[in-house]
């Protein structure tokens, strides 16, 4: 990345809308962020897009940004422009890419799905920094990801190769709402942990949270079923990364989101778990750890999109 480049990113989830300008050495230069309005019509939405592009563009700095990066909650079609977020109803096949380039004047834009974004950013300035060939998860609400393959972000024709989330490792497993079964997502995120610790018969404190982060809070406090709960999805992790480590040969899984920050709680049993799964000689040695780039890897990652983009194009 060089010194004097700057883009506007934005990372678009179905809680806030978050957009900055950010210089090539990955450094959030200008912010501004709003609410999604998740359950209005789909040019509402949009509405809040360009609500937060105005606040960057009224910075003296904007006048230096030549590109947009877009990390999207998805599914999202890089190859269309669109974008379909499951937790954003208004947006179905919805032309975000045209919106935004109208919005900022035809500045070029490129979109990406959100765990692909925050991948870009965990190789660029975080834990897999260094890597040529990586994969990095978001574990949270739901669970994505995103690859670096040969020392490039791998996004694949739509922007959404790496979604770990939907990889099926309960063949006779529970239905996932994405209509397989037995995804890493319908086991390993913060919902369902804290789904199958309560079905399980565990009860909440006299605050009653009932989220991942109490779960966790339990298991450390030595709770035998929040700890089994959390030995599950570490399981159905570790699944999940083998066989990608399997597939095409990563050397590091980075894991972050809500759940990521349970800490040794999710990564004693989940590197003991995969010690079972990662068993053929070329994956033996995968290594897996947290997350360095917390809430601004999304804005980060859309940048480093963007910065690609215009690298590759020569500019």
């Amino acid at each position: 990345m060089t010194h004097t480049a700057l883009v506007a990113a934005l990372d678009i989830g179905g809680t806030k809308i978050a957009g900055a300008l950010v210089d090539g050495d990955g450094r959030i230069r200008v912010r501004a962020q709003h609410p999604t309005p998740a359950r209005k019509d789909g040019d509402t939405v949009m509405d809040a897009v360009r609500q937060v592009l105005a606040e960057l563009a009224a910075s003296p700095l904007w006048r230096r940004a030549d590109a947009v990066g877009i990390g999207s909650a998805g599914p999202v079609d890089a190859s269309t422009g669109t974008v379909s977020p499951v937790n954003v109803p208004g947006w179905r096949d919805y032309p975000l890419v045209d919106g935004v380039r109208e919005a900022t004047g035809g500045l070029p834009v490129e979109l990406i799905g959100d765990g692909v974004a925050i991948t870009a950013a965990e190789h660029w300035q975080g834990a897999a920094r260094g890597h040529d060939n990586a994969l990095c998860m978001v574990v949270s609400t739901g669970v994505g990801g995103g690859l670096v393959l040969g020392g490039r972000l791998h996004p694949g024709p739509t922007g959404n190769a790496g979604h770990i989330g939907h990889i099926s490792v309960d063949l006779d497993g529970d239905a996932c709402p994405c209509g397989s079964r037995g995804c890493v997502e319908r086991i390993a995120s913060g919902p369902n942990i804290a789904r199958r610790a309560l079905d399980a018969g565990w009860l909440p404190g006299p605050d009653g949270d009932v989220s991942a982060a109490a779960v966790a809070a339990a298991a450390r406090s030595g709770d035998p079923v929040a700890l089994a709960s959390f030995e599950r999805a570490a399981q159905a992790l570790a699944a999940g990364i083998a066989a990608t480590a399997t597939l095409v040969e990563i050397d590091i899984a980075v894991v972050g989101g809500g759940v990521g920050n349970a800490g040794d709680i999710l990564f004693t049993p989940l590197r003991k778990a995969l010690a079972h799964y990662a068993t053929l000689s070329f994956v033996r040695r995968l290594k897996v750890v947290p997350a360095r780039m917390g809430t601004d890897a999304g804005l980060v990652g859309a940048a480093a999109a963007a910065l690609s983009r215009r690298a590759a194009a020569g500019v």
